[in-house]
Formats: structure tokens, sequence, C-alpha cells
């Protein structure tokens, strides 16, 4: 048994500097590991207590990495301009052949961090080659955590646009871009948004009464579409205009959600993340893609292995007695 749990809070997880393209590459490879079978993962655990409210738990372990982990998430329905965080998570990290605890990670930086991840690692498969301009849906926290996953896969990117309905954070989004040497707009239509980019990204939060307004049909006709929101902010009868749909496991799912968190009855994927990190095939350019996806425990264990092997080399962390 370990005499001792490594804490990594959420500054010491921030101080690691976890670089895009290494939380890309861990994530691909977590799901390569998956297809060749060193990995194992349970379905989401969910615990639903209305709209946007709720609790999770996600499991993982890996033999190939030597980890199994347990993220604990929690959602609660947050305003626009509210400062308190809308979802919070920790992240149990145990070892793999022995058992014994080794670590307790803040689990929303490593959140923010994975989940762009994965909209990345989709988008390396499913994505237009050269993309000039991405449109944010919604510009909260996993907006600008997308923003620098995104730019390090693209660095000729040139626009960002933003829509939210807070304005305060639709501005500090075009800020951070503006700062990266884009070209960056506040927008106030979701039509005009689609129309002009080659990636979007929605991330509109769950709320009671909350009507989907993004239409499919609208986008370019070679355009990739990252639903962070499961789906939530789509208009379930726009859906079959993408030419391909991908998630990140069809084990856990079949189709994107709608607004009331069911799935939809208008598409179904035909790909997911397993497949396309495994394939050798090129990669999907042409068409409209979209990459829906619940969060799969594996990216959230190749993230807390990445981050445990920086703490380890960087001497970040607390050392707390058991």
């Amino acid at each position: 048994m370990s005499a001792s749990l490594l804490y990594l809070s959420r500054q010491d997880v921030q101080a690691l500097a976890i670089a895009p393209g290494a939380a890309r590459e861990a994530v691909l490879q977590a799901f390569r590991d998956h297809a060749a079978g060193l990995n194992r993962s349970l379905p989401k655990s969910v615990l639903a207590l209305g709209p946007g409210h709720g609790f999770q738990a996600m499991a993982a372990a890996s033999q190939a990495d030597g980890i199994a982990a347990l993220k604990w998430v929690s959602m609660t329905p947050a305003g626009p301009d509210s400062a308190a965080p809308s979802v919070s998570a920790l992240l149990c990290v145990s070892d793999y052949a022995g058992g014994a605890p080794l670590a307790v990670l803040d689990g929303d930086e490593i959140t923010l961090i994975r989940t762009a991840a994965l909209s990345a690692a989709a988008a390396s498969r499913m994505a237009p080659a050269a993309p000039k301009t991405i449109g944010f849906v919604g510009c909260g926290l996993q907006a600008h955590a997308h923003l620098a996953a995104f730019h390090d896969l693209y660095p000729g990117l040139a626009t960002a646009l933003a829509l939210s309905r807070s304005s305060s954070s639709a501005r500090r989004l075009a800020d951070a871009a503006a700062g990266r040497g884009l070209a960056a707009e506040v927008i106030g239509d979701a039509g005009a948004l689609l129309a002009r980019s080659d990636i979007v990204i929605s991330m509109v939060p769950g709320a009671p009464g909350l009507a989907p307004f993004l239409d499919a049909r609208l986008m370019k006709p070679d355009a990739f579409a990252a639903a962070v929101d499961t789906g939530r902010s789509w208009i379930p009868e726009s859906l079959p205009a993408f030419d391909r749909l991908a998630t990140d496991s069809l084990e856990q799912s079949q189709a994107p959600y709608d607004a009331a968190g069911n799935p939809v009855a208008t598409v179904a994927f035909g790909h997911d993340l397993i497949g396309l990190a495994a394939s050798n095939e090129a990669p999907m350019r042409n068409g409209r893609s979209l990459f829906c996806f619940r969060g799969f425990a594996l990216a959230d264990l190749a993230l807390a292995q990445l981050a445990l092997d920086r703490a380890r080399e960087l001497g970040i962390g607390t050392a707390l007695p058991r």
C-alpha cells in the first residue's frame, strides 16, 4: 500500500502547462490502445436530476499505462453571467496491477484540456485540411480551451467568430483570439456564424426551456462541427445535412441528444474515435462532418497519465498522508 497520495490542485494542473498537441496525441493513443485491447472503459453512469443538473461517474483502466482512473463530475445550471462553475470534477488514479491509490487530481482543468483534445483529435481525422475560420457557439472556459487546441492543430486559422448569450464572455473570447493573432469578431446571428465557419464548436449548456437553434443546412459544404453540448443546440431536423457523424464510442452513444436529453431520431452515428484513431486510411476531409460526444473515460485517463508524468518530472503537487 502506498504511504501517500499525490494531490494536484487546479493551480498545480495549470502549472503543468500541458501542450495542446501532447494532449491531442495522448487522447488518440488511448483510443488506439482501446482498439488494440490494451485498455477498458465503462459507459458513463449518469444520475440526472433535471435539465443541466446531475452527477456522473466515469471509470477506465489501461494495461498500457499501468493505471486506472475514476472521474466524478457534478453539473448544475448556471446563469449567463454567473461566476459559479456549472461543472466540477475530481479524478482518482490507482495503480493498475496492485490497485493502490496513487493520486487525486482536480478534474475541472483536466476536463477542459481533455474535452478540447477530443474535439481536436476528431478534427484531425474529419475536418478540412486548411480551415481559415472557426466559430464558437458558447464562449465560456471550454471555448478558451478549444481555441488553444484548434490554433495548435491549425496555426493557419485566420478568423474567430464568437457567439454567446453573454456579451462579456463573447468579448473575452474574441480578445483571446485576437491575442493569438486572429481577426476576432463578436457575432449575434447563428446562421451567419455557420455560413462563414470552416469549423464550428457548439458548447451551449443545458437549461430549462432551451430550444435548438443551430441549422446544419446553413454550414459550408465542407466543414466540421464539434458538439461539445452533445447536440442539444442543433435542430434535429437539420442533422441529416451532415455527410458523416461520429462520436467518441459507438458502444456508449448511438445518436446526438436533443435539448431534453433524449437521443434524436433523425440520424445515427456511423463512426467513432476508436475506429478513426486506429484507421490507416486517409482522413475524411470532404463534406460536412459532426463529432458529437458525451465524454469517454479513456480520454480522462490519458490526460491523468500525462499530468502525473509531468508532475513527477517537474516536482509539482502535494503528498498527502493516507
